[in-house]
């Protein structure tokens, strides 16, 4: 029996303190709050930056356990293009309720990770045009020009022997991905 086909929606986790996650997603991350209320004795609060999504990020009171204990791996967010990227890392650098900030190349992508206020990990990225084997993260200078960093990322990964545009290996595996399905 083939399972029906799926797409991430939205994510709901657990948290300490509602006000300051919601202050920090909708100013540190652009989201917008599309709802809030009260279920079976839990604050609700929905956010969202898609108006074709009511949510795509769900926050509930009443996280337990220790502030430092790890609950979720993390949380990610593409953005449109490396400019993009850069302006991000530099916002986000002038807050004092973020921490970890660590910008990364994937070969595949460019991120940048960070810890939000609760101490969540963030990541916030944007794909390169190649695929290359996984998992890889170098140090990525965000200070260089956009065309440099591609430059770079792309000298880096010529030598991975699974080195490829990202197309090539998007065309790969949607036929393994069908064959799988039958």
């Amino acid at each position: 029996m083939a399972v029906p086909e799926l797409a991430l929606s939205h994510f709901g986790f657990f948290v300490f303190d509602m006000p300051r996650m919601e202050r920090f997603y909708t100013e540190a991350l652009g989201f917008v709050v599309t709802d809030r209320g009260n279920m079976r004795g839990r604050d609700l609060l929905f956010l969202s930056r898609d108006p074709a999504d009511h949510h795509q990020i769900v926050m509930a009171s009443g996280r337990t356990g220790k502030p430092d204990d790890q609950v979720i791996n993390q949380l990610s967010f593409r953005v449109a293009s490396l400019d993009a990227l850069k302006e991000f890392h530099a916002q986000i650098g002038q807050r004092d309720d973020v921490r970890d900030i660590n910008p990364v190349s994937h070969g595949n992508a460019w991120s940048v990770y960070f810890r939000d206020p609760e101490g969540n990990r963030i990541e916030v990225f944007v794909d390169a045009p190649w695929y290359v084997t996984q998992p890889r993260g170098e140090p990525l200078d965000l200070s260089l020009p956009a065309a440099e960093i591609m430059r770079l990322t792309e000298a880096a990964c010529r030598d991975d022997p699974g080195f490829m545009p990202v197309a090539q290996w998007q065309a790969g595996f949607a036929a393994r991905l069908t064959a799988s399905q039958h």
